[in-house]
């Protein structure tokens, strides 16, 4: 009977061993970064940026503390 016990609890021993190897490997290998997007192209200078709208300026009031 005791034979079992401990060729049972080696077994589990011995797999417990490698699949936290296993874990750990997969822990350490990281997937490969995403590839970087082009950049997107120069505008002509048509768009002038931020503008103060009056949907702006009523945010901005109501916005208020």
């Amino acid at each position: 009977m005791k034979s079992k016990l401990s060729g049972n609890r080696r077994t589990f021993l011995k797999s417990a061993a490698i699949f936290s190897g296993v874990a750990a490997l997969l822990g350490i290998v990281r997937p490969a970064p995403p590839k970087q997007k082009e950049a997107l192209p120069q505008q002509d200078g048509s768009d002038q940026g931020y503008r103060l709208t009056d949907h702006v300026k009523k945010y901005y009031e109501t916005a208020r503390l």
